[in-house]
């Protein structure tokens, strides 16, 4: 199996991609097509999938922020069941994680991701059971990701200014014992990630509002 960057919708190996995320994904969480060009080009966005006899099989989108100290999963996607999809995207992603916090002389604090909450999720995304918002919640729990105890909503990739909820905000700690996380480092993070979708719901900013009022947020078991 091959770990291969996408730098452009050119690329042959993009469209596939793309159509595993419409297939897995509901359309609010799916970028549109010819959008991703800019990002795609982007150094700080790193879009990796897994090729497997000449398919691709699964795919993922991280990058790192060096002055906040954290990285982002933005999505990772397994195709198909059987091939060792997630651990192969999970320890290449890893690697080339470390790889940018060496690059930037930081040290990472951990990792944010949004995860399904499967009693709200209303997908049955593609119908590939890996991708199962209860096997996918549990996988992620074992690794030790850990949910941040407020309610939230993001913007949808749609563009149209709707709130996307039935998610968590959750992140993987490097020190385990880590049981908080600064409140202004969480809406550092949110700010800057959402900063590329101009119209966000009024949902979204009053989340933003309530967790300029805490010192800290606690870390919660998956």
């Amino acid at each position: 199996m091959d770990y291969i960057r996408i730098t452009s919708i050119q690329d042959p190996l993009f469209a596939k991609m793309h159509k595993l995320l419409e297939t897995v994904f509901p359309p609010e969480e799916v970028y549109a097509y010819e959008k991703w060009e800019g990002p795609l080009q982007d150094d700080s966005i790193h879009v990796y999938v897994a090729v497997h006899e000449g398919e691709v099989v699964g795919t993922t989108e991280y990058r790192y922020y060096p002055k906040l100290r954290v990285a982002m999963t933005d999505f990772t996607i397994i195709g198909r069941p059987g091939l060792g999809i997630g651990r192969f995207l999970m320890k290449s992603r890893s690697a080339d994680l470390a790889r940018l916090a060496a690059a930037s002389e930081t040290e990472s604090l951990g990792m944010f991701a949004e995860i399904y909450n499967p009693a709200l999720a209303q997908s049955d995304f593609g119908g590939i059971y890996p991708m199962s918002p209860f096997v996918r919640r549990e996988v992620l729990s074992h690794i030790g990701y850990m949910r941040l105890d407020f309610p939230y909503v993001h913007p949808s990739w749609e563009e149209d200014g709707a709130a996307v909820g039935g998610l968590d905000l959750c992140f993987l700690p490097q020190d385990e014992s880590r049981t908080e996380l600064p409140a202004s480092l969480v809406i550092d993070f949110l700010t800057g990630y959402y900063s590329a979708l101009p119209i966000k719901p009024d949902e979204w900013y009053a989340m933003v509002e309530q967790l300029k009022s805490k010192t800290t947020i606690t870390l919660l078991p998956l």
